[in-house]
């Protein structure tokens, strides 16, 4: 049988810093295109788990030990990574300490999730609007098998 021909698989994490007030959010500021501010994240390896990538991910890009502590939702979008058809797992961690930029990171940011910079890269403006809604209401990202288009509604 010939192999499929499938998307590249990703793994995400919105990083909550639980030793701060607030529990601010870590981003990254991409060094590689696309640029812009995006939520931690990479390829899975052959072999590894999601959860594993994740994890593994956080440490390179954040230098970060993070604990996974729920699945936020999968974004499947073709049109979401303008390199190609990417998905990817997005979990809600949390770490302790100061996160420093490594691997593809040119930067990190500590920042409020209700005031994120601009722009961000890939679909991360709906994922963090769905992470929001995940803080307020416990409620894990809504299924959208037509696509979301570029907006999803609040």
């Amino acid at each position: 049988m010939a192999r499929p021909h499938t998307p590249l698989l990703a793994a995400d994490v919105i990083i909550e810093l639980a030793d701060q007030e607030q529990r601010p959010i870590v981003l990254i500021e991409r060094m590689n295109p696309p640029a812009g501010w995006a939520i931690p994240g990479g390829f899975v390896d052959i072999g590894e788990t999601v959860e594993h990538a994740a994890i593994r991910e956080m440490e390179e890009e954040t230098s970060l030990h993070v604990r996974l502590k729920t699945l936020l939702g999968v974004y499947s979008d073709p049109r979401r990574d303008p390199r190609g058809h990417t998905v990817t797992v997005v979990y809600v961690g949390e770490a302790f300490g100061r996160p420093m930029a490594a691997d593809d990171a040119r930067s990190v940011l500590i920042c409020d999730p209700y005031r994120p910079p601009q722009p961000l890269a890939f679909d991360h403006a709906g994922v963090l609007a769905d992470y929001r809604r995940y803080r307020e209401t416990g409620a894990i990202a809504p299924l959208r098998p037509k696509g979301w288009g570029g907006e999803w509604p609040a």
